[in-house]
């Protein structure tokens, strides 16, 4: 029986892409392999956000044509979108497929290999994964993914609600929305809808799944959202907001049309009408004309907020953005400023995860290997437990009992 399998790189959008190849695939008669160098057939799903990121896509893609040589390697994603040639040069790829064309990736694969009924199909992910948006009409100086997904599409909502009942139905018993800007679901809908529309229908479902949410843009937080995040009873207690940085001068020449003050006000809403709640952010470091003041107003910044932890980016140029062409910050000093902001984050991550030491936490287990396992809690923290009688996907209850920088321990409650 034909093989697949599927490497992403990036975002969560690009996951729930392939949870739904996966799903697609399987039940038109291909084989899911966790063993790349097994596969018939592997897509890479690829990210241009950084210059890192196109880096690790073009090594894994060469690791995959030259220790499976026979497998059809398909290329896709972002980087696939800003620069096909590049990625069809590299010996042994055998499809290229941007983003514009990713719709029809499992119907391209589909007619060239040799496919049969499969009796039963295996999970992709431990926690089911829904694109309800892609795309983004925001124009920040910085970033190239509007170019590479162009703007925003938001799917319909019946769809959403569709496919949220089927994964229940399948057992799964967490599913992530995700969107390249959540925050502006449904604007381009006809009639015009919004993230909070679409959540309230979610919660109307009769259903006892648990809904985590992607990235957030906190300039689109409303009261009423800010409201329904924090008391909803089916969304998990863990927000990650596109901060960028904490700079007046920095986000107005990252074209944020946002201040500080509204993202300590966000930040802040979040930790009092959530107190549990995790609170993560994405951080670039280096951005050009980033002085050693505006580096001091971002350490301030995010030392004073409630944050749990920070994604951190040193800045990348990206070919055809505005601030590829500005005077660049010195490689040397970027990895300086992104070590710094890193040290910081898990320091407030170690004080964050330490108040919950001896406390019942709601949990799914996230990965299962000789009867141990990693848990991950909904206000997002993940605990290494020495024994689980519960399978991948389940909801358990735990409680930590030992932190450190690295990692949380703990025990299943039975």
């Amino acid at each position: 029986m034909t093989s697949f399998s599927i490497q992403n790189f990036g975002c969560r959008v690009n996951q729930a892409e392939a949870f739904e190849w996966a799903s697609e695939l399987q039940e038109r008669g291909l084989r899911l392999e966790r063993d790349f160098d097994r596969s018939h057939v592997v897509v890479v799903n690829t990210c241009t956000l950084t210059g890192r990121a196109d880096r690790d896509a073009r090594k894994f893609i060469r690791r995959i044509t030259r220790h499976n040589p026979k497998a059809k390697v398909v290329v896709t994603g972002c980087l696939a979108e800003r620069d096909p040639a590049e990625l069809e040069r590299i010996p042994g790829v055998w499809r290229v497929i941007p983003n514009r064309e990713k719709a029809g990736l499992a119907g391209q694969i589909l007619s060239n290999v040799e496919a049969a009924p499969e009796a039963g199909a295996q999970a992709y992910r431990s926690r089911a994964l829904i694109k309800v948006q892609d795309g983004c009409n925001m124009s920040c100086s910085f970033c190239i993914i509007p170019r590479v997904r162009g703007r925003s599409a938001s799917v319909p909502k019946d769809v959403i609600l569709g496919r949220m009942r089927r994964l229940a139905e399948d057992g799964f018993s967490e599913i992530v929305l995700t969107g390249i800007h959540l925050c502006s679901y449904g604007r381009d809908l006809k009639p015009p809808s919004s993230l909070l529309d679409l959540l309230q229908e979610i919660e109307a479902l009769d259903r006892t799944v648990k809904v985590r949410l992607s990235s957030l843009d906190p300039r689109l937080l409303s009261a009423p959202l800010l409201g329904y995040l924090t008391t909803s009873k089916k969304i998990c207690p863990h927000f990650h907001l596109s901060l960028q940085h904490g700079s007046e001068a920095v986000l107005r020449r990252m074209g944020r049309q946002s201040t500080v003050a509204e993202y300590r006000d966000a930040i802040s809403s979040l930790r009092e009408l959530s107190p549990p709640a995790g609170i993560g952010a994405d951080i670039i470091a280096g951005f050009p004309g980033e002085t050693e003041e505006d580096f001091e107003l971002m350490v301030e910044f995010l030392t004073g907020t409630p944050l749990t932890y920070f994604h951190v980016f040193s800045y990348s140029p990206r070919p055809g953005t505005e601030a590829a062409a500005w005077p660049q910050v010195d490689d040397k000093k970027k990895k300086e400023r992104a070590a710094l902001l890193r040290k910081i984050s898990r320091q407030k991550n170690l004080a964050f995860r330490s108040l919950f030491l001896g406390q019942e936490l709601e949990a799914i287990v996230i990965e299962k290997k000789d009867g141990a396992a990693d848990v991950l809690t909904s206000n997002y923290i993940q605990i290494r437990v020495p024994a689980c009688p519960a399978e991948e996907g389940q909801r358990v209850r735990v409680k930590p009992d030992r932190v450190t920088e690295r990692e949380t321990s703990g025990t299943i409650i039975d």
